[in-house]
Protein backbone atom coordinates (compact mmCIF):
# COMPACT_ATOMS: atom_id res chain seq x y z
CA UNK A 1 0.00 0.00 0.00
CA UNK A 2 1.82 3.22 -1.26
CA UNK A 3 0.56 6.90 0.70
CA UNK A 4 1.76 9.48 -1.58
CA UNK A 5 1.03 12.93 -0.91
CA UNK A 6 0.61 14.25 -4.61
CA UNK A 7 -1.15 17.78 -5.93
CA UNK A 8 -4.93 15.41 -6.85
CA UNK A 9 -4.82 16.58 -10.73
CA UNK A 10 -1.11 16.55 -12.01
CA UNK A 11 -0.34 13.59 -9.50
CA UNK A 12 -3.13 10.88 -10.49
CA UNK A 13 -2.15 11.84 -14.37
CA UNK A 14 1.31 11.45 -13.86
CA UNK A 15 0.58 8.19 -11.74
CA UNK A 16 -1.52 7.28 -14.88
CA UNK A 17 1.12 8.11 -17.35
CA UNK A 18 3.77 6.10 -15.51
CA UNK A 19 1.07 2.72 -15.50
CA UNK A 20 0.80 3.23 -19.17
CA UNK A 21 4.80 3.64 -19.83
CA UNK A 22 4.82 -0.01 -17.83
CA UNK A 23 2.42 -1.17 -19.84
CA UNK A 24 0.02 -2.29 -16.96
CA UNK A 25 -3.23 -1.13 -16.56
CA UNK A 26 -5.22 1.22 -13.31
CA UNK A 27 -8.56 1.87 -11.94
CA UNK A 28 -9.01 5.79 -10.87
CA UNK A 29 -12.12 5.77 -8.31
CA UNK A 30 -13.47 9.32 -8.02
CA UNK A 31 -16.85 10.14 -6.35
CA UNK A 32 -18.92 11.81 -8.88
CA UNK A 33 -19.59 10.76 -12.53
CA UNK A 34 -18.91 14.09 -13.58
CA UNK A 35 -15.72 13.78 -12.23
CA UNK A 36 -14.75 10.31 -13.75
CA UNK A 37 -15.19 11.91 -17.11
CA UNK A 38 -12.98 14.83 -16.48
CA UNK A 39 -10.36 13.21 -14.67
CA UNK A 40 -10.36 10.61 -17.88
CA UNK A 41 -10.54 13.54 -20.31
CA UNK A 42 -7.25 15.36 -18.56
CA UNK A 43 -5.80 11.77 -18.77
CA UNK A 44 -6.47 11.25 -22.66
CA UNK A 45 -4.95 14.68 -23.34
CA UNK A 46 -1.83 14.00 -21.68
CA UNK A 47 -1.26 10.47 -22.96
CA UNK A 48 0.13 10.29 -26.94
CA UNK A 49 -0.28 6.70 -27.24
CA UNK A 50 -3.41 5.58 -29.86
CA UNK A 51 -3.25 2.55 -32.13
CA UNK A 52 -6.03 1.58 -35.20
CA UNK A 53 -7.84 -0.88 -32.60
CA UNK A 54 -8.81 2.11 -30.65
CA UNK A 55 -10.20 3.74 -33.03
CA UNK A 56 -11.82 1.05 -34.24
CA UNK A 57 -13.68 0.94 -30.35
CA UNK A 58 -14.01 4.73 -30.47
CA UNK A 59 -15.77 4.92 -33.29
CA UNK A 60 -18.43 1.91 -31.93
CA UNK A 61 -18.56 3.12 -28.81
CA UNK A 62 -19.79 6.55 -31.03
CA UNK A 63 -22.13 4.63 -32.36
CA UNK A 64 -23.77 2.71 -30.07
CA UNK A 65 -26.99 5.00 -29.80
CA UNK A 66 -29.02 6.61 -32.99
CA UNK A 67 -28.17 9.74 -32.75
CA UNK A 68 -24.83 9.83 -31.05
CA UNK A 69 -24.38 12.06 -27.04
CA UNK A 70 -21.92 14.90 -26.47
CA UNK A 71 -20.93 12.17 -23.85
CA UNK A 72 -20.75 9.77 -26.60
CA UNK A 73 -18.46 11.80 -28.24
CA UNK A 74 -16.50 12.72 -24.97
CA UNK A 75 -15.74 8.97 -24.27
CA UNK A 76 -15.09 8.04 -27.99
CA UNK A 77 -12.22 10.84 -27.66
CA UNK A 78 -10.56 9.28 -24.60
CA UNK A 79 -10.84 5.59 -25.75
CA UNK A 80 -8.76 7.08 -28.85
CA UNK A 81 -6.16 7.17 -26.22
CA UNK A 82 -6.57 3.89 -24.24
CA UNK A 83 -8.45 6.00 -21.73
CA UNK A 84 -12.21 5.02 -20.35
CA UNK A 85 -14.37 6.52 -18.14
CA UNK A 86 -17.45 4.40 -16.79
CA UNK A 87 -20.48 5.06 -14.58
CA UNK A 88 -23.98 4.03 -14.22
CA UNK A 89 -24.95 7.08 -16.89
CA UNK A 90 -23.48 4.76 -19.49
CA UNK A 91 -25.09 3.11 -21.82
CA UNK A 92 -24.99 -0.48 -20.77
CA UNK A 93 -23.20 -1.78 -24.55
CA UNK A 94 -20.71 0.90 -23.73
CA UNK A 95 -19.64 -0.09 -20.25
CA UNK A 96 -19.20 -3.42 -21.25
CA UNK A 97 -17.29 -1.90 -24.37
CA UNK A 98 -14.90 -0.60 -22.05
CA UNK A 99 -14.93 -3.72 -19.57
CA UNK A 100 -14.20 -6.25 -22.45
CA UNK A 101 -11.58 -4.11 -23.55
CA UNK A 102 -9.94 -3.42 -20.54
CA UNK A 103 -9.58 -7.29 -20.21
CA UNK A 104 -7.94 -7.98 -23.37
CA UNK A 105 -5.42 -5.15 -22.32
CA UNK A 106 -6.45 -2.59 -25.01
CA UNK A 107 -8.15 0.25 -22.75
CA UNK A 108 -5.35 1.34 -19.87
CA UNK A 109 -7.13 3.51 -17.94
CA UNK A 110 -9.93 3.44 -16.26
CA UNK A 111 -11.67 6.56 -14.65
CA UNK A 112 -14.96 5.45 -12.13
CA UNK A 113 -16.91 5.09 -9.45
CA UNK A 114 -16.98 3.19 -6.30
CA UNK A 115 -20.04 0.97 -8.46
CA UNK A 116 -17.17 -0.58 -10.33
CA UNK A 117 -15.42 -1.76 -7.05
CA UNK A 118 -18.35 -4.86 -6.59
CA UNK A 119 -18.42 -7.60 -8.92
CA UNK A 120 -16.26 -7.29 -11.20
CA UNK A 121 -12.73 -9.09 -12.02
CA UNK A 122 -10.45 -6.68 -14.02
CA UNK A 123 -6.78 -7.02 -14.55
CA UNK A 124 -5.89 -4.07 -12.55
CA UNK A 125 -2.48 -3.66 -11.52
CA UNK A 126 -3.15 -0.14 -9.50
CA UNK A 127 -5.81 1.39 -8.18
CA UNK A 128 -5.43 5.06 -7.29
CA UNK A 129 -8.16 6.05 -4.97
CA UNK A 130 -8.46 10.10 -5.89
CA UNK A 131 -11.89 10.76 -3.71
CA UNK A 132 -12.03 9.16 -0.22
CA UNK A 133 -14.93 11.52 0.76
CA UNK A 134 -18.63 11.85 -1.15
CA UNK A 135 -21.18 14.61 -0.72
CA UNK A 136 -23.85 13.38 1.91
CA UNK A 137 -26.88 15.16 3.59
CA UNK A 138 -24.49 15.94 6.61
CA UNK A 139 -21.76 17.34 3.74
CA UNK A 140 -18.70 15.66 2.62
CA UNK A 141 -18.22 12.43 4.76
CA UNK A 142 -15.52 10.16 4.25
CA UNK A 143 -16.65 6.47 3.01
CA UNK A 144 -16.24 3.48 4.60
CA UNK A 145 -13.80 1.20 5.66
CA UNK A 146 -15.90 -1.68 3.38
CA UNK A 147 -15.91 0.55 0.60
CA UNK A 148 -12.46 1.57 0.89
CA UNK A 149 -11.52 -2.17 0.97
CA UNK A 150 -13.53 -2.92 -1.76
CA UNK A 151 -12.05 0.04 -3.95
CA UNK A 152 -8.13 -1.39 -2.75
CA UNK A 153 -9.01 -5.06 -3.28
CA UNK A 154 -9.15 -4.34 -7.42
CA UNK A 155 -5.39 -4.36 -7.73
CA UNK A 156 -3.08 -6.71 -8.13
CA UNK A 157 -6.04 -9.39 -8.64
CA UNK A 158 -4.42 -13.08 -8.74
CA UNK A 159 -5.78 -14.01 -12.28
CA UNK A 160 -4.23 -11.17 -13.56
CA UNK A 161 -0.67 -9.86 -11.44
CA UNK A 162 1.14 -11.43 -8.75
CA UNK A 163 1.36 -7.83 -7.35
CA UNK A 164 -0.76 -5.11 -7.25
CA UNK A 165 -0.85 -1.35 -5.71
CA UNK A 166 -3.81 0.60 -4.19
CA UNK A 167 -2.29 4.22 -3.86
CA UNK A 168 -4.51 6.73 -2.00
CA UNK A 169 -4.16 10.62 -2.60
CA UNK A 170 -3.15 12.51 0.26
CA UNK A 171 -2.77 16.24 0.34
CA UNK A 172 -0.77 17.01 3.49
CA UNK A 173 0.95 14.77 6.16
CA UNK A 174 -1.85 15.43 8.31
CA UNK A 175 -4.19 13.96 5.68
CA UNK A 176 -2.00 10.99 5.35
CA UNK A 177 -2.18 10.29 8.84
CA UNK A 178 -5.56 10.46 8.85
CA UNK A 179 -5.66 7.76 5.93
CA UNK A 180 -3.51 5.34 7.37
CA UNK A 181 -5.70 5.21 10.42
CA UNK A 182 -9.06 5.44 9.09
CA UNK A 183 -8.48 3.13 6.42
CA UNK A 184 -4.78 1.08 6.44
CA UNK A 185 -5.52 0.44 10.38
CA UNK A 186 -8.94 0.62 10.34
CA UNK A 187 -11.10 -1.96 11.05
CA UNK A 188 -13.94 -2.75 8.48
CA UNK A 189 -18.20 -1.98 9.56
CA UNK A 190 -20.35 -4.68 10.51
CA UNK A 191 -22.82 -6.00 7.77
CA UNK A 192 -26.46 -6.01 8.13
CA UNK A 193 -29.09 -8.10 6.63
CA UNK A 194 -31.26 -7.06 3.83
CA UNK A 195 -33.84 -8.46 6.44
CA UNK A 196 -33.58 -5.45 8.53
CA UNK A 197 -35.06 -3.09 5.68
CA UNK A 198 -39.18 -2.58 6.18
CA UNK A 199 -39.58 -2.90 2.19
CA UNK A 200 -37.25 -6.41 1.60
CA UNK A 201 -39.40 -7.64 5.05
CA UNK A 202 -42.61 -7.20 3.73
CA UNK A 203 -41.60 -8.71 0.55
CA UNK A 204 -40.19 -11.89 1.92
CA UNK A 205 -42.44 -12.68 4.22
CA UNK A 206 -45.35 -12.16 1.38
CA UNK A 207 -43.75 -14.75 -1.07
CA UNK A 208 -43.45 -17.26 1.53
CA UNK A 209 -47.10 -17.24 2.39
CA UNK A 210 -48.02 -17.32 -1.14
CA UNK A 211 -45.62 -20.12 -2.08
CA UNK A 212 -46.60 -22.09 0.75
CA UNK A 213 -43.68 -22.39 2.88
CA UNK A 214 -45.11 -20.43 5.12
CA UNK A 215 -48.86 -20.95 6.28
CA UNK A 216 -48.64 -20.61 10.04
CA UNK A 217 -47.53 -17.98 12.50
CA UNK A 218 -45.11 -20.73 14.24
CA UNK A 219 -43.91 -21.81 11.01
CA UNK A 220 -43.19 -18.16 10.06
CA UNK A 221 -41.02 -17.45 13.68
CA UNK A 222 -39.32 -21.17 12.97
CA UNK A 223 -38.23 -19.96 9.58
CA UNK A 224 -36.67 -16.65 10.38
CA UNK A 225 -35.55 -17.88 13.73
CA UNK A 226 -32.60 -19.55 11.71
CA UNK A 227 -31.86 -16.40 9.50
CA UNK A 228 -28.90 -14.27 10.05
CA UNK A 229 -31.62 -11.19 10.46
CA UNK A 230 -32.53 -13.38 13.71
CA UNK A 231 -29.23 -13.35 15.28
CA UNK A 232 -28.23 -9.73 14.28
CA UNK A 233 -31.31 -9.06 15.65
CA UNK A 234 -30.68 -10.68 18.96
CA UNK A 235 -34.19 -9.84 20.71
CA UNK A 236 -36.29 -12.92 19.21
CA UNK A 237 -39.76 -11.25 20.53
CA UNK A 238 -39.35 -7.84 19.20
CA UNK A 239 -38.53 -10.00 16.01
CA UNK A 240 -41.44 -11.54 16.23
CA UNK A 241 -42.98 -8.13 17.07
CA UNK A 242 -42.03 -7.27 13.59
CA UNK A 243 -43.48 -9.91 11.54
CA UNK A 244 -46.94 -9.52 13.10
CA UNK A 245 -47.18 -6.28 12.33
CA UNK A 246 -46.48 -7.33 8.76
CA UNK A 247 -49.16 -9.87 8.94
CA UNK A 248 -51.15 -7.39 9.93
CA UNK A 249 -50.42 -5.05 7.15
CA UNK A 250 -50.44 -7.31 4.52
CA UNK A 251 -54.27 -8.77 6.07
CA UNK A 252 -55.62 -5.43 6.57
CA UNK A 253 -53.97 -4.51 2.66
CA UNK A 254 -56.22 -7.57 1.41
CA UNK A 255 -52.89 -9.51 0.14
CA UNK A 256 -53.16 -12.26 2.80
CA UNK A 257 -56.33 -14.00 4.95
CA UNK A 258 -55.45 -15.33 8.24
CA UNK A 259 -57.69 -18.67 8.39
CA UNK A 260 -58.96 -19.20 11.94
CA UNK A 261 -59.52 -23.22 12.62
CA UNK A 262 -62.98 -24.03 13.13
CA UNK A 263 -62.06 -26.98 14.71
CA UNK A 264 -60.14 -25.54 17.74
CA UNK A 265 -63.34 -24.95 20.20
CA UNK A 266 -61.67 -26.94 22.85
CA UNK A 267 -58.17 -25.50 22.15
CA UNK A 268 -56.42 -22.75 24.53
CA UNK A 269 -56.71 -19.02 22.84
CA UNK A 270 -53.04 -19.43 22.70
CA UNK A 271 -53.19 -22.52 20.86
CA UNK A 272 -56.01 -21.66 18.09
CA UNK A 273 -53.78 -18.61 17.60
CA UNK A 274 -50.95 -20.73 16.80
CA UNK A 275 -52.98 -22.80 14.55
CA UNK A 276 -54.38 -20.02 12.61
CA UNK A 277 -53.42 -20.38 8.64
CA UNK A 278 -51.89 -17.76 6.76
CA UNK A 279 -53.56 -17.56 2.90
CA UNK A 280 -52.67 -15.35 0.37
CA UNK A 281 -55.33 -13.82 -1.79
CA UNK A 282 -55.21 -13.79 -5.73
CA UNK A 283 -53.83 -10.34 -5.02
CA UNK A 284 -51.19 -10.71 -3.24
CA UNK A 285 -49.85 -13.74 -4.77
CA UNK A 286 -49.67 -11.47 -8.49
CA UNK A 287 -48.39 -9.24 -5.84
CA UNK A 288 -45.18 -11.67 -5.14
CA UNK A 289 -45.30 -12.76 -8.40
CA UNK A 290 -44.27 -9.35 -9.76
CA UNK A 291 -41.52 -8.93 -7.02
CA UNK A 292 -43.41 -5.54 -5.66
CA UNK A 293 -42.70 -4.54 -2.23
CA UNK A 294 -46.49 -4.81 -0.87
CA UNK A 295 -46.54 -1.12 0.53
CA UNK A 296 -45.95 -0.35 -2.93
CA UNK A 297 -48.41 -2.16 -4.41
CA UNK A 298 -50.65 -0.97 -2.30
CA UNK A 299 -50.06 2.63 -3.27
CA UNK A 300 -50.91 1.92 -6.98
CA UNK A 301 -53.57 0.14 -5.96
CA UNK A 302 -55.09 3.44 -4.33
CA UNK A 303 -54.15 5.68 -7.37
CA UNK A 304 -55.99 2.52 -9.59
CA UNK A 305 -59.04 2.66 -8.56
CA UNK A 306 -59.45 6.35 -7.88
CA UNK A 307 -62.32 7.53 -9.42
CA UNK A 308 -61.21 10.65 -10.62
CA UNK A 309 -59.97 12.00 -14.25
CA UNK A 310 -56.50 11.09 -15.07
CA UNK A 311 -53.93 11.47 -18.13
CA UNK A 312 -50.88 10.23 -19.01
CA UNK A 313 -48.96 12.16 -16.33
CA UNK A 314 -51.24 10.18 -13.63
CA UNK A 315 -49.74 7.33 -14.09
CA UNK A 316 -46.06 8.38 -15.10
CA UNK A 317 -46.58 10.44 -11.38
CA UNK A 318 -48.35 7.95 -9.38
CA UNK A 319 -45.34 5.21 -10.51
CA UNK A 320 -42.21 7.76 -9.62
CA UNK A 321 -43.97 8.15 -6.08
CA UNK A 322 -42.70 4.75 -5.29
CA UNK A 323 -39.76 2.92 -3.37
CA UNK A 324 -38.61 1.49 -6.48
CA UNK A 325 -38.04 4.18 -8.56
CA UNK A 326 -35.23 5.63 -5.81
CA UNK A 327 -33.39 8.04 -6.17
CA UNK A 328 -35.64 10.50 -7.81
CA UNK A 329 -34.56 13.28 -9.93
CA UNK A 330 -32.85 16.00 -7.68
CA UNK A 331 -34.19 19.38 -7.46
CA UNK A 332 -31.43 22.87 -8.63
CA UNK A 333 -32.70 26.11 -8.14
CA UNK A 334 -33.74 26.99 -11.15
CA UNK A 335 -35.86 24.13 -11.57
CA UNK A 336 -38.66 25.39 -8.45
CA UNK A 337 -40.39 27.44 -10.70
CA UNK A 338 -40.95 25.00 -13.30
CA UNK A 339 -41.65 22.68 -11.41
CA UNK A 340 -44.86 24.80 -9.52
CA UNK A 341 -45.95 25.29 -13.07
CA UNK A 342 -46.15 21.84 -13.71
CA UNK A 343 -47.58 20.66 -10.31
CA UNK A 344 -50.67 23.34 -11.08
CA UNK A 345 -51.32 22.66 -14.23
CA UNK A 346 -51.55 18.74 -13.34
CA UNK A 347 -52.61 18.92 -9.66
CA UNK A 348 -56.42 17.39 -10.65
CA UNK A 349 -54.80 14.68 -12.28
CA UNK A 350 -52.46 13.89 -9.43
CA UNK A 351 -53.89 10.03 -8.17
CA UNK A 352 -51.72 10.52 -4.13
CA UNK A 353 -53.09 13.41 -3.02
CA UNK A 354 -51.54 12.68 0.56
CA UNK A 355 -48.11 14.44 -0.91
CA UNK A 356 -49.71 17.73 -0.53
CA UNK A 357 -49.63 17.75 3.08
CA UNK A 358 -45.93 16.17 3.30
CA UNK A 359 -42.66 17.28 2.37
CA UNK A 360 -42.93 19.59 -0.07
CA UNK A 361 -38.92 18.88 -1.60
CA UNK A 362 -40.20 15.49 -2.24
CA UNK A 363 -43.21 16.19 -3.79
CA UNK A 364 -41.60 18.44 -6.12
CA UNK A 365 -38.85 15.42 -6.65
CA UNK A 366 -41.96 13.03 -7.73
CA UNK A 367 -42.95 15.93 -9.51
CA UNK A 368 -39.65 16.11 -11.95
CA UNK A 369 -39.19 12.41 -12.13
CA UNK A 370 -42.45 12.20 -13.98
CA UNK A 371 -42.17 15.52 -16.26
CA UNK A 372 -38.92 13.43 -17.09
CA UNK A 373 -40.51 10.52 -18.17
CA UNK A 374 -43.20 12.77 -19.75
CA UNK A 375 -40.33 14.32 -21.79
CA UNK A 376 -39.06 11.29 -23.12
CA UNK A 377 -42.41 9.80 -24.40
CA UNK A 378 -42.86 13.34 -26.30
CA UNK A 379 -39.46 12.89 -28.27
CA UNK A 380 -37.32 14.57 -26.32
CA UNK A 381 -33.78 13.84 -27.35
CA UNK A 382 -31.08 12.17 -24.73
CA UNK A 383 -28.52 15.05 -24.81
CA UNK A 384 -31.63 17.45 -24.34
CA UNK A 385 -32.80 15.39 -21.55
CA UNK A 386 -29.51 15.73 -19.92
CA UNK A 387 -29.28 19.18 -20.21
CA UNK A 388 -32.83 19.90 -18.62
CA UNK A 389 -32.42 16.77 -15.94
CA UNK A 390 -29.32 16.15 -15.37
CA UNK A 391 -29.97 12.14 -16.40
CA UNK A 392 -27.46 10.94 -18.72
CA UNK A 393 -28.64 7.82 -21.45
CA UNK A 394 -27.16 5.15 -19.32
CA UNK A 395 -29.82 6.60 -16.51
CA UNK A 396 -32.21 6.99 -18.73
CA UNK A 397 -32.46 3.46 -19.15
CA UNK A 398 -32.67 2.36 -15.82
CA UNK A 399 -35.51 4.29 -14.76
CA UNK A 400 -37.37 3.46 -17.98
CA UNK A 401 -36.71 -0.24 -16.93
CA UNK A 402 -38.24 0.42 -13.66
CA UNK A 403 -40.89 2.34 -14.84
CA UNK A 404 -41.64 -0.74 -17.20
CA UNK A 405 -41.88 -2.95 -14.67
CA UNK A 406 -44.19 -0.44 -12.53
CA UNK A 407 -46.41 0.17 -15.64
CA UNK A 408 -46.58 -3.29 -16.18
CA UNK A 409 -47.78 -4.52 -12.45
CA UNK A 410 -50.41 -1.62 -12.37
CA UNK A 411 -51.90 -3.21 -15.77
CA UNK A 412 -51.60 -6.79 -13.97
CA UNK A 413 -52.96 -5.49 -10.89
CA UNK A 414 -55.78 -3.69 -12.89
CA UNK A 415 -56.51 -7.38 -14.22
CA UNK A 416 -57.00 -8.69 -11.24
CA UNK A 417 -58.95 -5.81 -9.63
CA UNK A 418 -61.18 -5.75 -13.31
CA UNK A 419 -60.45 -2.14 -13.48
CA UNK A 420 -60.45 -2.22 -17.14
CA UNK A 421 -60.39 1.45 -17.86
CA UNK A 422 -56.84 1.88 -16.72
CA UNK A 423 -55.37 -1.55 -19.15
CA UNK A 424 -55.54 0.72 -22.82
CA UNK A 425 -53.64 3.51 -21.52
CA UNK A 426 -51.10 1.56 -19.83
CA UNK A 427 -50.16 -0.54 -22.71
CA UNK A 428 -49.74 2.57 -24.89
CA UNK A 429 -47.35 4.30 -21.88
CA UNK A 430 -45.14 1.35 -22.14
CA UNK A 431 -44.74 0.83 -26.02
CA UNK A 432 -44.40 5.12 -26.04
CA UNK A 433 -41.71 4.77 -22.87
CA UNK A 434 -39.43 1.75 -24.43
CA UNK A 435 -39.43 3.73 -27.25
CA UNK A 436 -39.40 7.43 -26.45
CA UNK A 437 -42.41 8.62 -28.99
CA UNK A 438 -45.69 10.44 -28.85
CA UNK A 439 -48.47 7.84 -29.74
CA UNK A 440 -48.74 8.96 -33.24
CA UNK A 441 -45.61 6.89 -33.93
CA UNK A 442 -46.28 3.90 -32.05
CA UNK A 443 -47.72 2.03 -35.31
CA UNK A 444 -44.23 2.84 -36.75
CA UNK A 445 -41.59 1.95 -34.47
CA UNK A 446 -43.53 -1.62 -33.59
CA UNK A 447 -41.81 -2.37 -36.96
CA UNK A 448 -38.56 -4.01 -37.07
CA UNK A 449 -35.69 -1.75 -38.40
CA UNK A 450 -37.60 1.48 -37.97
CA UNK A 451 -36.42 3.62 -34.04
CA UNK A 452 -37.60 6.57 -32.75
CA UNK A 453 -35.49 8.82 -35.41
CA UNK A 454 -36.86 7.01 -38.55
CA UNK A 455 -40.23 6.82 -37.67
CA UNK A 456 -40.04 10.70 -37.12
CA UNK A 457 -38.42 11.15 -40.27
CA UNK A 458 -41.12 8.80 -41.69
CA UNK A 459 -44.39 10.00 -40.14
CA UNK A 460 -43.30 13.96 -41.33
CA UNK A 461 -42.95 12.14 -44.97
CA UNK A 462 -46.57 11.44 -44.68
CA UNK A 463 -45.85 7.83 -44.13
CA UNK A 464 -47.59 7.05 -40.99
CA UNK A 465 -48.27 2.81 -40.81
CA UNK A 466 -47.17 0.23 -42.59
CA UNK A 467 -49.80 0.46 -45.28
CA UNK A 468 -48.30 3.96 -46.40
CA UNK A 469 -44.83 2.09 -46.59
CA UNK A 470 -45.84 -1.05 -48.39
CA UNK A 471 -47.03 1.62 -51.00
CA UNK A 472 -44.77 4.63 -51.12
CA UNK A 473 -41.89 4.06 -54.17
CA UNK A 474 -38.20 2.21 -52.97
CA UNK A 475 -37.06 5.73 -54.51
CA UNK A 476 -39.07 7.83 -52.12
CA UNK A 477 -38.30 5.88 -49.17
CA UNK A 478 -34.23 5.58 -49.81
CA UNK A 479 -34.95 9.62 -50.10
CA UNK A 480 -35.88 9.89 -46.34
CA UNK A 481 -34.09 6.65 -44.33
CA UNK A 482 -31.42 5.17 -46.88
CA UNK A 483 -30.82 3.09 -49.01
CA UNK A 484 -29.43 0.16 -47.13
CA UNK A 485 -31.96 0.87 -44.63
CA UNK A 486 -34.96 1.01 -47.41
CA UNK A 487 -34.39 -2.32 -49.38
CA UNK A 488 -34.63 -4.36 -46.26
CA UNK A 489 -37.39 -2.24 -44.92
CA UNK A 490 -39.52 -3.30 -48.22
CA UNK A 491 -38.17 -6.58 -47.92
CA UNK A 492 -39.24 -7.09 -44.03
CA UNK A 493 -43.19 -6.01 -45.24
CA UNK A 494 -42.91 -8.31 -48.59
CA UNK A 495 -42.21 -11.09 -46.05
CA UNK A 496 -44.87 -10.16 -43.47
Amino acid sequence: MNLEIPYKYTEVIDLALDTIEKDKQALIFVNTKSSSEAQAERISKKNKKTNQALDILADEILNILSSPTKQCKRLSECVRKGIAFHHSGLNSKQRELIEDNFRNGLIKIICCTPTLAAGLDLPAYRTIIKDLKRFTRRGMQFIPVLEYLQMAGRAGRPKYDKIGEAICIATSEKQKEEILEMYIKGKPEKIFSKLSAEPVLRTYVLSLISTGLVNSKKQLFEFFSKTFFAHQYGDIQKMESLLLKVVDLLKNWNFINVEENSNSMFQSADSLNEENKYVATLLGKRISELYLDPYTANKLIEGLQKEQEKNDFSYLHLISNTLEMMPLLSIRKSDYEKLEEKLSLNEDYILDTDLFFDDHYYLLSTIKTAFFFEQWINEMTEDRIFEKFNVRPGEIKFKIDVADWLLFSCYELSKVLMLKSNLNVLTKLRLRLKYGVKEELMSLVKIELIGKVRARKLFDSGIKNIKDLKNIGLETLKSIVGEKTAINIKKKIQMG
